[in-house]
């Protein structure tokens, strides 16, 4: 099945249930969809979603400025939900997370030296607690937080060439921890939950370059990931 054909048949499904949700929202009676879907001790899913990577960067001293541009990015995974409580979740949501970041250095005169591409590639790995509300009808709104850790296959970490060859390295292993919040929208066959999350990395993640007084890092004393997620799952 072609990755179109894919998305126009949930794109299909999801307005055609939107419209039952809607009718079953406003009418007299509402109509409750998959009233006993929360009850199970274990349900799977999967989700799709955007992500916007950057970084926060502690630099040793402040004339030399370092400047992030964000690029939109993808993610894909599975989601596994045990239920612990009637309000109390615990998610385990593995994913690909494709992101880029474009680090400019003005202080670097060469236009080509002074951009650095750090494309990034992750497999992410998040243990989550969901914290959910009373479901009222068929919305049901929760936040959750919890720790992740990412393998990041376009870290370059094994690479013995740096900046110098136009190689920017990263450790391939970090971690990280995650807030957000999102709803659960009960439909009649299936129930879909947007969210929104942050994503904080809690170590170094740079590799400096062979010269410590390297224009690239030089100056980077820390450099560790933040990021916004915007994911949609199906339950």
């Amino acid at each position: 099945m072609s990755k179109k054909l894919l998305l126009l048949l949930i794109i299909t499904s999801t307005v055609s249930n939107a419209q039952v949700f809607s009718r079953s929202m406003f009418a007299k009676k509402a109509l409750v969809n998959l009233e006993n879907f929360d009850k199970q001790r274990v349900h799977f899913g999967f989700y799709l979603g955007f992500n916007n990577y950057d970084f926060k960067i502690d630099k040793k001293y402040d004339d030399e400025d370092i400047i992030v541009d964000s690029q939109t990015g993808f993610n894909v995974g599975l989601i596994t939900n045990l239920r612990l409580t009637e309000y109390i979740d615990l998610r385990f949501e593995p994913g690909l997370y494709y992101g880029q970041r474009n680090l400019r250095f003005p202080h670097i005169t060469d236009n080509v030296d002074a951009l650095r591409e750090v494309k990034s590639t992750y497999i992410h790995f998040p243990f989550l607690l969901k914290f959910s509300s009373k479901r009222i009808g068929n919305i049901r709104p929760y936040v959750l937080g919890g720790i992740s850790s990412d393998i990041n296959l376009s870290s370059n970490a094994d690479s013995p060439d740096d900046n110098s060859s136009n190689r920017f390295r990263m450790v391939k292993n970090t971690s990280n921890y995650e807030m957000g919040l999102g709803i659960d929208l009960y439909f009649e066959y299936f129930k879909f939950s947007p969210s929104l999350r942050g994503v904080f990395g809690m170590k170094n993640e740079l590799i400096q370059d062979n010269d410590p007084n390297s224009p690239w890092t030089g100056n980077i004393d820390k450099l560790a990931t933040r990021g916004i997620f915007i994911n949609f799952a199906f339950h």
